[in-house]
């Protein structure tokens, strides 16, 4: 059952943390649904930034979106006319006071939505889907990964029956709940229809240090 859960959702409170930081009782499903319509507007708005995590915090009448991005020059615009632009936006669609804050993604390759995404781009524009996959992994792993997975099922170059491939590097320790394992998966829009690209990113263990004088 292993491979069938996701990585994130499995270390949640462990490693990993929520990209949604609110407490809501019975306008629960509303806040849900304007979490899903920013991400989703946030993401169409910036297609060229590179945009990875979008974490929403809410206080009141309040929201803070934390956008990580790996061209934050893309997002601020010059002397910030671009962010002040997008905050106007997110405002007029939620009629709530936003706050925007940038965080810089300084090794995209060690990024799985961004290697995903990456991925699926250059399957879009028909480069070869096992020069693409190589390619990632081998970025990834000169990068500093410890371990890298890469899946893209589908029509892959165009054949008639869909296949799935797998492109992989070191180790990949899915049931080590201490691990730092990236989980990402996006969808690939050819002329033969769509491919599905899943890529996994491990970057060591995560290990707290004991207070021994206790």
């Amino acid at each position: 059952m292993g491979q069938k859960t996701n990585p994130i959702g499995l270390r949640l409170g462990i490693v990993k943390s929520w990209n949604s930081k609110w407490f809501a009782k019975h306008d629960f499903p509303e806040l849900l649904k304007e979490d899903i319509m920013l991400r989703r507007y946030v993401r169409s708005r910036l297609q060229r930034a590179s945009v990875s995590d979008i974490g929403i915090q809410r206080a009141a009448n309040r929201v803070t979106i934390d956008i990580s991005t790996a061209r934050p020059g893309i997002v601020i615009g010059r002397r910030g006319v671009e962010v002040d632009k997008l905050r106007d936006e997110l405002q007029h669609l939620t009629k709530k006071d936003i706050f925007i804050n940038i965080q810089e993604i300084r090794r995209p390759e060690l990024d799985a939505y961004l290697v995903a995404e990456n991925i699926a781009r250059q399957l879009e524009q028909r480069v070869s889907f096992r020069r693409a996959m190589k390619k990632a992994v081998t970025s990834s792993m000169r990068m500093g990964a410890v371990g890298i997975k890469v899946i893209c099922a589908g029509r892959l170059g165009g054949a008639e029956m869909a296949r799935s491939h797998t492109e992989r590097d070191g180790r990949m320790p899915l049931h080590t709940l201490r691990a730092d394992i990236g989980y990402a998966q996006t969808t690939s829009f050819t002329m033969y229809g769509t491919i599905g690209v899943k890529v996994w990113i491990c970057q060591g263990e995560i290990i707290e240090s004991k207070d021994v004088s206790k």
